[in-house]
């Protein structure tokens, strides 16, 4: 008998992959795939939102690798229904401080059209304490 593996949050949310990453910058390819979708063929926001806040935290992790990005505030405007197939996140961050960082991103088709735009306050907090914390709370 074959155990089934979780799958990813990369997997889960279709993400083909990282096309950049770096200088507060962050550039993710996507796969919308049908079962993301709900009535009429358009991605659920969720999707939508979890895109680009990927890529916004990758911009800030590119910039601080020592530190885990945690969304204080998330706000996305919805443009243009998001169907299936690709789309492209860009995120990147605007400000930067010792503990805190601006960030904003969007959402394209192909074409280079806008389909959404986010932007987030982030809380970075070393990552050894994130992942102390993890441990702590599993065990």
């Amino acid at each position: 008998m074959t155990e089934a593996v979780a799958p990813t949050l990369q997997t889960t949310l279709g993400q083909l992959r990282v096309v950049s990453n770096d200088a507060g910058r962050a550039v993710i390819e996507y796969e919308v795939r049908p079962e993301m979708c709900h009535s009429g063929g358009v991605a659920q926001g969720g999707f939508v939102c979890g895109w680009i806040d990927a890529a916004m935290a990758h911009a800030s992790i590119s910039l601080m690798p020592e530190m885990t990005p945690m969304s204080l505030e998330l706000k996305v405007s919805y443009f243009a229904p998001v169907r299936p197939g690709r789309v492209t996140a860009e995120g990147w961050i605007e400000r930067k401080g010792r503990a805190t960082c601006f960030a904003e991103g969007r959402l394209l088709d192909p074409a280079g059209n806008v389909l959404a735009k986010g932007s987030s306050t982030i809380r970075l907090i070393p990552r050894e304490a994130v992942e102390a914390s993890a441990r702590r709370a599993l065990s």
